[in-house]
């Protein structure tokens, strides 16, 4: 096996790892999200008398309650990969694309405006207006050849493969 071969598969082996620095927006993005969902979980944890054995139940459940679900294809061509993701209601300022090597990251957040009523309301069901997905991609992309384009409620992205190392043949020449 080639050192290439190796390298190539160590890396589908063990993805490249997420970093993200402290100052970073989206860091405090995630930690923020990260404290809500563990105080909602918190809140049904509780609400059941500290029964425990349904941590994860718990902890998907607020998921659920603070984000919507992205709905995404992945789909490949000779030379990049395509992803497309629904996004109703979003605009071009509310998300974020992010991409290393092998990761792409789509962040969401939109504002909802609120009519004032003169009812009160007995029960409301209304969707999230935050979105986070991560996804880690078949192959390793050049993260300086992304496209993103947000157009009818659908977000597409366009990441161009990278370009693996090739052997060269080298010609002869006689003396």
């Amino acid at each position: 096996m080639t050192t290439e071969m190796t390298a190539r598969t160590a890396r589908s082996q063990h993805p490249a790892s997420f970093k993200v620095l402290d100052g970073d927006p989206l860091f405090q993005h995630m930690q923020e999200l990260y404290n809500a969902l563990a105080r909602r979980a918190y809140e049904l944890f509780d609400g059941r008398g500290h029964e425990h054995g349904h941590d994860l139940e718990d902890w998907l459940r607020a998921e659920s309650e603070f984000l919507d679900k992205v709905p995404v294809e992945l789909s490949e061509a000779d030379d990049h990969l395509i992803v497309q993701a629904d996004m109703p209601g979003f605009t071009d300022k509310d998300v974020e694309v992010r991409v290393e090597p092998q990761r792409l990251i789509i962040s969401g957040q939109r504002q909802q405006v609120r009519d004032e009523k003169t009812q009160k309301t007995l029960y409301s069901e209304r969707t999230s207006n935050q979105v986070f997905r991560m996804i880690d991609l078949p192959e390793e992309i050049d993260p300086d050849q992304v496209k993103a384009t947000l157009q009818n409620g659908t977000l597409e992205v366009s990441l161009a493969k990278a370009h693996p190392a090739k052997n060269i043949p080298i010609a002869g020449k006689a003396a």
